[in-house]
């Protein structure tokens, strides 16, 4: 059941709202950043992000949509672009000593920290990550927010403006490749083990 937010209080910029807002859904924009970016201190930042560009954009939230579907899809568009921007600056380390021998190359820490995923599991759960990061953003978004933040898919279709249909062609795709993905991995891993 959704969670009463008073909109106009929103709107009006009151605090005491806005507080109430990331205290009904704080738990749920960080686990949707968290389940793009792996790093729980990106993942904070992402989410207290979100709910800034939310306080400060307020005044274009449509009032017939879900605020918590809104929320999540600004908490989405930023964990997207920081990936792009990570993944620009990780291209441009590698490329730094190609034309500037003289400075070091920037490292681009790999460290993965997603908290309740027991120490036994992190290594399954890194190659789940790896190979969600090979699905199209579309794709990828689809199947985070149903399987790992519950969404139905009325509510995916409403935060990523897409129609339901699109939604469950979307999750068939993804689940598909991570099937084919996955399966690769794990018959390699089983015959390396041997």
């Amino acid at each position: 059941m959704p969670i009463e937010i008073d909109i106009q209080a929103l709107k009006a910029k009151n605090e005491d709202a806005f507080r109430q807002l990331v205290n009904a859904y704080g738990k749920d924009i960080y686990n949707v950043c968290l389940g793009i970016i792996p790093t729980t201190e990106d993942a904070e930042d992402l989410s207290q992000e979100a709910f800034v560009k939310a306080f400060n954009s307020i005044d274009s939230f449509r009032e017939d949509a879900q605020i918590k579907t809104w929320l999540i899809r600004i908490a989405i568009n930023l964990c997207y672009d920081h990936l792009k921007w990570s993944k620009r600056k990780k291209r441009h380390a590698i490329m730094q000593p190609l034309f500037n021998r003289e400075d070091e190359p920037i490292e681009i820490p790999s460290n993965f920290q997603h908290p309740g995923i027991a120490l036994e599991n992190k290594e399954h759960a890194k190659v789940l990550y790896a190979a969600l990061e090979t699905l199209p953003e579309n794709q990828h978004t689809a199947f985070l927010l149903y399987e790992m933040q519950g969404l139905n898919y009325k509510e995916i279709a409403e935060t990523m403006a897409v129609s339901v249909s699109s939604v469950e062609a979307l999750l068939f795709r993804a689940r598909a490749a991570l099937r084919k993905k996955l399966h690769t991995y794990y018959s390699d891993y089983a015959s390396f083990k041997k």
